[in-house]
């Protein structure tokens, strides 16, 4: 999944930009690093799992074209606000690179991520297609609706059923992982545009976090992200022990400093929910082998 993004001043943008190239501004418009970091999660996942390393491959393979589809499909959908708004930051938007290409690169990595998500299985290839799907709907108008968080919960929710189902015998998730990783996705949504909320009413983008404003926004963050980390903890069979109850107090803590921090400029509410949801990635990794 791919938000909005953090915006540069113009100078800052084209400075960054200038010299990247046709090919340069194309991998960048792909939203390179929120792609590595969900496919990584995800392949970590798999690994944990036991899907072996041509199956953890193979996984790998199809959250990374599915990722870099929706990341084009952003950049393009977007591509006309973002040239009326002088968006530097932004490939297409200053002329990095062509609507066309990065509409064929869209298309093409949408086309691949079909067979490689299917090859995982049709029921595993089926969830993570829906979760693409999803990740589309978003980027095609309900990141400006107050349904901005459902692609969110839906995509990010999907992730261990698209590891569990590829497995022998296509066992389901356990729901405390269906329901941390949703949770994870919706607080990560609702994080990731605090420091960009005044520039997203502008541009008339009114997500449920926008709507919220700043306050409400990272409260549903600290909300969402710390009822993960205690689903996370909680959810499995057998006792919590030592490591379940400090990481518990530790989101407790975080999502107190981030929902109750004084208004203002300051980033420590952004940094706590940013600690919040590694914390449930990492929740989520220590539970990899148990996900069915």
């Amino acid at each position: 999944m791919h938000d909005v993004g953090t915006r540069h001043p113009p100078a800052v943008a084209e400075s960054r930009h200038r010299g990247l190239g046709p090919v340069g501004g194309l991998l960048l418009a792909a939203h390179p690093a929120p792609s590595a970091t969900v496919t990584a999660v995800v392949t970590a996942l798999a690994a944990a799992s036991g899907r072996g390393t041509a199956g953890t491959a193979l996984t790998a393979a199809a959250l990374l074209t599915g990722q870099l589809s929706v990341g084009w499909s952003n950049d393009l959908i977007d591509a006309r606000r973002d040239v009326a708004a002088a968006r530097r930051d932004k490939p297409l938007a200053a002329g990095e690179t062509s609507a066309r290409a990065v509409k064929a690169a869209a298309g093409c990595a949408l086309a691949v991520c079909v067979p490689l998500s299917l090859g995982n299985g049709w029921r595993a290839g089926s969830a993570h297609l829906l979760g693409v799907a999803a990740a589309w709907g978003y980027n095609l108008g309900l990141k400006r609706t107050i349904w901005s968080w459902s692609p969110y919960a839906v995509a990010f929710g999907l992730l261990p059923a698209y590891v569990t189902l590829s497995l022998p015998g296509a066992p389901r998730p356990h729901w405390w992982a269906t329901a941390g990783a949703a949770m994870l996705g919706v607080g990560a949504h609702a994080a990731n545009v605090l420091p960009d909320i005044d520039d997203d009413l502008a541009a008339d983008i009114r997500g449920l976090p926008q709507r919220l404003g700043n306050r409400g926004a990272r409260t549903l963050a600290a909300a969402a992200l710390g009822a993960g980390s205690a689903v996370l903890v909680l959810g499995p069979a057998g006792p919590v022990g030592l490591t379940g109850r400090v990481g518990l107090a530790a989101a407790g803590a975080l999502s107190l400093t981030a929902a109750l921090w004084p208004a203002g400029r300051s980033r420590t509410p952004f940094l706590a929910c940013l600690g919040l949801a590694a914390a449930d990635v990492a929740l989520l990794l220590l539970r990899g082998a148990r996900l069915s």
